[in-house]
């Protein structure tokens, strides 16, 4: 009877030494604040996604000092993906951040709340930093919204964000700013926004001011108004610039420190590439291979299904990319 109360008490030491030596989630959550750019997909010319390269943009936007990534979202082509590729490249993006400061938030969106878990209970066996998801395309109603994302909340107790737009669907039903609220209220850890929809300043104004229960408020559509977010007060960006991660971690930065001329320049010069990319298809998979983070510019946008096209830039046209990518010079910190 003293051996079996010896080996009882000596296993529950070991149990309180096992539980004290894991960390809780609150003692290693990333902030979610600051650059967390959505991450870009990149392809293999035989048209798979080239996960090396995947796993290698967490590592660069590591080196730009960014705080977190988010895939697959729309500029991330969740709608070309399989379910397959996204359940491999949601376990490689997890494993990648690890060990880095760069949180990984994981994208379980899906058409109806059913396909939403099924992702979801997938990505808590991954041990992400957070998660993120789209409004339910099939279930657009206010109702159908509180119900899929409850579930979402219940599921997980990680960070989660919700966007407020369906890729593909500009038409698309808005999640209300009461609604979000709500579940905020009562899930405290639904409290993440990314906000794209219209009329968006009037909707970030509101959301700035319901912190808590939000926790962050966040812009997106490509960073075309983050200096005006950032006077606003919004919590950060989280748009698919990241080939310019360490230009954007530069805005961020001085405009936190009162430097408000020189990131206003950074802007300028962000926007200067945004635009070539509008003139110049193509650009950002050009800028993402110069980096030395893609090997190849393949693209499954404009490809037949299954297929990948690499867009064709003349000469004068890597002219023009080139003479504006040296404006970014001053700000650019990261290699690979």
């Amino acid at each position: 009877m003293a051996n079996m109360h010896r080996r009882k008490s000596l296993k529950l030491i070991a149990s309180a030494a096992a539980f004290a030596a894991t960390p809780t989630l609150a003692q290693t959550a990333k902030p979610m604040r600051g650059v967390m750019p959505i991450v870009v997909t990149p392809y293999k010319p035989d048209g798979g996604v080239d996960y090396d390269d995947l796993a290698k943009q967490m590592h660069f936007y590591d080196k730009c000092g960014c705080t977190g990534a988010a895939w697959p979202q729309g500029n991330g082509d969740v709608m070309l993906l399989t379910k397959d590729e996204r359940m491999q490249g949601m376990k490689v993006i997890a494993d990648a951040c690890r060990g880095t400061k760069v949180a990984s938030v994981i994208g379980v969106q899906a058409a109806t709340k059913t396909e939403m878990l099924e992702y979801a209970r997938y990505a808590e066996t991954l041990n992400p930093d957070a998660l993120i998801a789209m409004p339910p395309s099939a279930e657009q109603t206010d109702a159908g919204y509180r119900d899929y994302f409850a579930a979402l909340a219940t599921l997980s107790r990680r960070p989660i964000f919700i966007q407020t737009t369906i890729s593909g669907m500009p038409r698309a039903l808005a999640p209300s700013i009461e609604m979000m609220a709500d579940l905020a209220r009562q899930y405290p850890h639904l409290g993440h926004i990314k906000e794209e929809t219209p009329p968006l300043v009037s909707r970030m104004r509101a959301e700035v001011k319901l912190r808590p229960p939000f926790k962050s408020v966040f812009g997106a559509t490509g960073g075309d108004g983050w200096l005006y977010e950032l006077r606003m007060g919004l919590d950060g960006e989280m748009t698919a610039q990241g080939m310019y991660g360490d230009v954007m971690v530069a805005i961020w930065n001085n405009y936190q420190a009162g430097r408000r001329e020189r990131a206003a320049d950074a802007f300028a010069k962000l926007l200067l590439m945004k635009n070539c990319e509008a003139q110049i298809p193509g650009t950002e998979r050009y800028i993402w291979q110069k980096r030395g983070v893609f090997k190849s510019r393949a693209q499954r946008r404009g490809a037949p299904k299954g297929q990948v096209v690499i867009p064709d830039l003349p000469q004068d046209a890597i002219e023009e990319i080139e003479f504006r990518f040296a404006t970014l010079k001053p700000y650019l910190t990261a290699t690979v």
